[in-house]
């Protein structure tokens, strides 16, 4: 007497259920991107080679670390601070926005720029701003010889700035800035604005600026002459 169980043999079609589906080949064209992709989240490959990490002052912004935020201006754009400017630690925040000096992209640019220029602009800069000279040289330094042009003349403005509220207190430190200044001075896209740059250091440093000046750049022709 049989059981009543009968065991079915496996067809063809119930064996290809159990094998998996290669992968489906790319078709043999596919279309150009739209210039919309890029700005398109859905397109964005994160993993892409080409994606950076962000920088220190970009991470530093996004995390709240710097007390000013961008507001956009139907015409102007400015800058909005959490506190009085007068009441922010120029140590460390001047170093960093000096840093940032050397950003590239929107709205760190623009943050790092106006927010150094505010910062020295407030009462009592220039005794705030001078015992950071030893720190804050060597990263102007570092802007005015970046290659980019824009992070130069962001460079060459900050300089300026600084010279205006600390005046022959900079001198000392003058001569480590002045190379870079030469070798864009070659350059015709920045001759005048190096040339109106080194008036100003001397103008707000003084005679004794003129000499250190010249000691890197012979051909300077001085204001008082």
């Amino acid at each position: 007497m049989s059981s009543g169980i009968q065991i079915k043999p496996k067809t063809a079609v119930q064996k290809t259920k159990t094998t998996s589906l290669p992968c489906s080949p790319e078709p043999a064209f596919k279309p150009p991107p739209k210039p919309s992709d890029k700005l398109n989240p859905k397109t964005i490959d994160p993993f892409r080679a080409y994606s950076r990490p962000p920088s220190a002052f970009a991470a530093l912004y996004a995390n709240g670390g710097i007390p000013c935020r961008l507001v956009h201006g139907s015409v102007k754009h400015r800058l909005q601070w959490e506190c009085l400017p007068e009441t922010v630690p120029f140590d460390p925040l001047l170093l960093i926005l000096a840093e940032g000096l050397r950003e590239t992209k929107h709205p760190y640019t623009f943050v790092s720029k106006e927010g150094f220029k505010e910062l020295l602009m407030v009462e009592g800069a220039t005794e705030k701003a001078i015992p950071l000279l030893p720190r804050l040289v060597p990263v102007l330094k570092a802007a005015l010889a970046h290659s980019d042009d824009e992070v130069f003349g962001r460079g060459l403005d900050a300089l300026v700035q600084l010279s205006a509220v600390i005046g022959p207190s900079l001198n000392d430190h003058l001569k480590h800035l002045l190379t870079n200044l030469s070798r864009r001075l070659m350059d015709k896209k920045f001759r005048e604005k190096v040339t109106v740059t080194l008036q100003k250091l001397e103008q707000y440093g003084g005679k004794a600026t003129v000499a250190i000046i010249k000691s890197k750049i012979p051909t300077y022709c001085s204001i008082s002459s």
